[in-house]
């Protein structure tokens, strides 16, 4: 794990690290409270981490200052935790396999729909900006949908471990980076068809990994390189993907296409990464400029 991973960790997920019985005491609030309810208990938990956890504070100051241009007022600095718990907590009815309690407005949900029918595999490119959970619920409408999470071993346990705090049954397709064979498995559901969802705005922990500057919101930001890379070696299409939380209900889904790497060659490689790192940065910028309060990288991304 990077030190920015390590940084990176929000408040809930350090909780999660040694608190199994907090997991499942959580999803039980949820699911026998319902939402309703439970979505009341966000507004002192979220007050409380607002007065008391100094280094989430901070990290959310620096990252509100470059979305807003000035220092960010009392109420957007409570909505900003108040947007990541309220995430938070629906990927417990998202799980579950709820939907029914959200109103999702989905945009160029066709661009996914044709990559499903295409059945060759693509990857699906996000970032730590929204609901990961409200993109998998909305594709499991679709026939054929085969999803798989490339993530870190350690989030791949903790994934593990909500799922069966909510439902012993429900099941995700993960390839757990670190494994020696994730490469391969990643290669093989491709070729099953399957989408791999990555989010690219942290890096893979590959070999060497390397980062890019580019400038977002104003200032240099390093950006991995190694999500594209390897849809680049695999010369694989990518769709960008974002799951934007709108308040109350709502949530705006967007796809769009990202790279298209099938016709790359190993000249023209590295300059079709860059360009795609650059085009990817720039609309996780505009996303963020529409929702500033669904950034949930909960430390000096500037550093």
């Amino acid at each position: 794990m990077t030190d920015h991973e390590e940084e990176g960790e929000a408040w809930t997920t350090r909780g999660e690290r040694g608190a199994t019985v907090a997991i499942k005491l959580i999803v039980w609030i949820a699911l026998h409270l319902g939402r309703r309810t439970t979505r009341l208990l966000l507004y002192p938990i979220c007050l409380y981490f607002l007065a008391f956890s100094t280094a989430s504070r901070r990290a959310s100051d620096i990252y509100l200052r470059h979305a807003f241009g000035r220092e960010p007022r009392i109420n957007e600095r409570f909505q900003h935790y108040h947007c990541f718990a309220a995430c938070v907590l629906d990927r417990v009815y998202l799980l579950n396999n709820e939907l029914d309690l959200f109103d999702v407005h989905a945009d160029g949900e066709e661009i996914a729909e044709a990559e499903i029918d295409r059945g060759e595999g693509c990857f699906l490119f996000g970032a730590h900006l929204g609901s990961l959970e409200i993109l998998r619920a909305l594709g499991h409408r679709q026939p054929n949908f085969k999803l798989s999470l490339l993530m870190y071993e350690e989030n791949a346990r903790k994934i593990n471990s909500v799922l069966n705090a909510i439902n012993p049954d429900l099941s995700i397709e993960v390839i757990a980076l670190g494994q020696p064979n994730a490469m391969l498995a990643v290669e093989q559901r491709l070729n099953e068809g399957h989408l791999i969802a990555i989010l690219a705005d942290r890096g893979l922990a590959l070999d060497h990994e390397e980062n890019l500057r580019v400038d977002f919101l104003g200032d240099n930001a390093q950006f991995p390189l190694g999500p594209f890379r390897l849809a680049a070696l695999l010369r694989r299409r990518v769709i960008l993907m974002v799951g934007l939380y709108r308040g109350g209900r709502c949530y705006d889904v967007h796809f769009e296409r990202l790279a298209d790497f099938t016709a790359v060659t190993r000249e023209t490689r590295s300059k079709a990464v860059e360009d795609a790192v650059r085009y990817y940065v720039g609309r996780l910028e505009y996303f963020c400029r529409q929702a500033p309060d669904n950034w949930f990288n909960f430390y000096n991304f500037w550093q």
